[in-house]
């Protein structure tokens, strides 16, 4: 790939991203259903615009994607704002998860479907895309409590999905013949707690090292070094990078007392960055997929979407929080991405036999998935704005 290649897709995938602020600030559509779109019209399905030693390196976009909604979520996680919302959001993001992988399960297996697979799928099920999520959710410009509680719910469904998917691999594991049920526990284990733990080793010292160079204003430069080398040492550990992102986040909003937004001019490059990866995203989907859904890809669908409803309704209800945000939280967490398939390619090479199904279900489920979900998380949150009377 020349230097006139790269510099001519670059060029070519940012108007398309200053076409799409366009047209969504003109509709109701979000930018990251656009960019998806566009993604799939210049890339290799489409007019073949994209050269594919570009979207040959989404993984790298998508890591740097996941590493800056991490820690942005992570930063959300104040004292004040859990001290209020802890054991709602906590709640609904755990029943949403539940729920999701209890439907999906039950649902595939009244089809008839292995075990092994009504297990996998569910468990991927679970995860939210929160990169989408919260790209639809600053689409709408809504800033209520709905949303706040929004941006940390999404980010603590991942983190239950993972869970969820590590005791399904076990389980799997179990009930297989050929199942290594201790190494799986370890793996499942070192990739949640190893991505605490180097949160917390960078958060910490980050927390006081911080902002003093220009006294209490943490500089760009900080951010992205301590962002990119969370994301480094999480590869190299093999723990989940999205988890060390949030936690090294959080630690550094709690404890850095001498400034009061860590990091905020991060937020300045975050879109150019979405915008690589949602187009990326769009490029690299395999559309072909689509006509492999079937059956299987429809009650997925289904019951995934019941499943996040059903389950935000019964974490509302048990953990009292108000009507609005149990009856619309689940539908708003729709969006599938990069969690999800990354889960699709971890079971697809622990069961081999069970890969082609697992990633046709996951793969065209996923991009409807993504086209759609930015769309139902901004109508839940402007369906809210508008149910909530104004103070008089």
């Amino acid at each position: 790939m020349t230097p006139e290649e790269w510099l001519g897709a670059l060029g070519l995938i940012f108007l398309l991203g200053m076409t799409t602020d366009y047209i969504g600030s003109r509709t109701s559509l979000p930018r990251i259903t656009l960019l998806i779109i566009f993604g799939i019209v210049i890339g290799k399905h489409g007019f073949g615009l994209l050269p594919e030693e570009l979207t040959g390196h989404f993984e790298l976009i998508t890591n740097i994607a996941m590493l800056m909604i991490g820690f942005l979520l992570g930063g959300k996680l104040t004292r004040d704002f859990l001290k209020t919302t802890a054991s709602v959001v906590f709640s609904i993001a755990t029943w949403a998860a539940v729920s999701s992988a209890a439907l999906v399960t039950g649902g595939l297996y009244l089809l008839q479907v292995p075990l092994p697979i009504c297990i996998i799928l569910g468990c991927i099920s679970a995860a939210t895309d929160p990169a989408a999520t919260t790209e639809a959710i600053r689409d709408t410009g809504i800033d209520s409590d709905f949303t706040r509680k929004l941006f940390t719910i999404v980010a603590l469904d991942d983190l239950v999905g993972i869970i969820i998917f590590g005791i399904g691999l076990s389980i799997i594991s179990i009930i297989s013949t050929d199942g290594d049920f201790q190494n799986m526990i370890i793996m499942i284990s070192w990739e949640l707690i190893g991505a605490v733990l180097l949160g917390l080793f960078l958060g910490l010292p980050g927390s006081v090292l911080t902002g003093r160079i220009n006294e209490g204003e943490p500089m760009l430069m900080e951010a992205l070094a301590l962002v990119f080398l969370c994301g480094g040492l999480a590869l190299w550990l093999e723990v989940s990078i999205i988890i060390s992102a949030l936690t090294m986040g959080a630690v550094i909003s709690n404890c850095a007392t001498h400034h009061q937004y860590p990091f905020h001019a991060i937020e300045n490059i975050e879109w150019p960055v979405l915008v690589l990866f949602f187009t990326l995203a769009g490029a690299s989907l395999h559309i072909t997929e689509l006509v492999a859904i079937g059956l299987i890809g429809m009650v997925y669908m289904i019951c995934r979407t019941a499943g996040k409803a059903l389950g935000a309704w019964i974490g509302g209800t048990l953990s009292h929080s108000d009507t609005l945000t149990r009856r619309w939280s689940g539908l708003a967490m729709l969006p599938q991405a990069g969690i999800a398939m990354g889960m699709a390619l971890i079971a697809a090479d622990h069961f081999p036999e069970y890969r082609q199904l697992i990633l046709s279900v996951v793969i065209s489920t996923t991009i409807l998935f993504e086209i759609a979900g930015p769309v139902v998380t901004g109508f839940c949150v402007r369906k809210v704005r508008k149910t909530v009377r104004p103070p008089k």
